[in-house]
């Protein structure tokens, strides 16, 4: 089904909406979620939660594309839950991820205020702009999506190593990028 007949199931207020999302975007939804948390049922728990938030924000919104919309949801939900989780354990493949971003995002800075946010932002999507469409979406896929690297090895049918090695290319591009912007000291 086309996204965009879900979507009007959505604003029609059918239960089918959520099923043909399910159907559609699901394993995406899902794979968001469990490359960032580590318990099954937290994933399903997280996909539970994305769809009724998807639920209440259709209408108003008509998010295009679904797909994307749908993700950040699920990616938002997950990384509170791992917040939450973390604070009782410590979730050693996204503690990777967030490790090797480090680096390169300013956390010891005051980020709190909305301009300061919105800047590092908007250099962040200017430095991803200037990025060649295969490490945009390296990039993306690891630092977003949480993919492990033998995952962006294989969909990229490269080695794991060389995977490894453009994404810490990469970072040192972005800690260079935000330096010269003034957002990392």
């Amino acid at each position: 089904m086309e996204d965009s007949r879900i979507i009007s199931l959505f604003f029609e207020r059918s239960e089918q909406a959520i099923e043909e999302l399910d159907r559609k975007h699901g394993p995406a939804v899902k794979r968001t979620a469990a490359n960032i948390l580590q318990d099954r049922l937290d994933v399903e728990e997280c996909v539970s939660d994305t769809y009724l938030r998807t639920w209440n924000s259709i209408p108003p919104q008509a998010p295009n594309p679904l797909a994307s919309y749908v993700c950040r949801i699920a990616h938002n939900l997950a990384i509170d839950r791992y917040h939450a989780n973390r604070a009782e354990k410590r979730n050693g493949k996204y503690d990777l991820v967030l490790d090797e971003m480090e680096e390169c995002i300013p956390s010891g800075m005051s980020v709190e205020t909305e301009l300061e946010a919105k800047e590092l932002g908007a250099s962040i999507n200017r430095f991803l702009g200037s990025l060649s469409r295969e490490d945009r979406f390296l990039f993306v896929r690891r630092y977003w999506y949480a993919d492990p690297v033998r995952d962006l090895a294989a969909m990229t049918h490269s080695s794991p190593n060389r995977i490894s090695v453009r994404l810490f290319r990469l970072r040192e591009k972005l800690r260079n990028t935000l330096t010269k912007e003034g957002l990392l000291v």
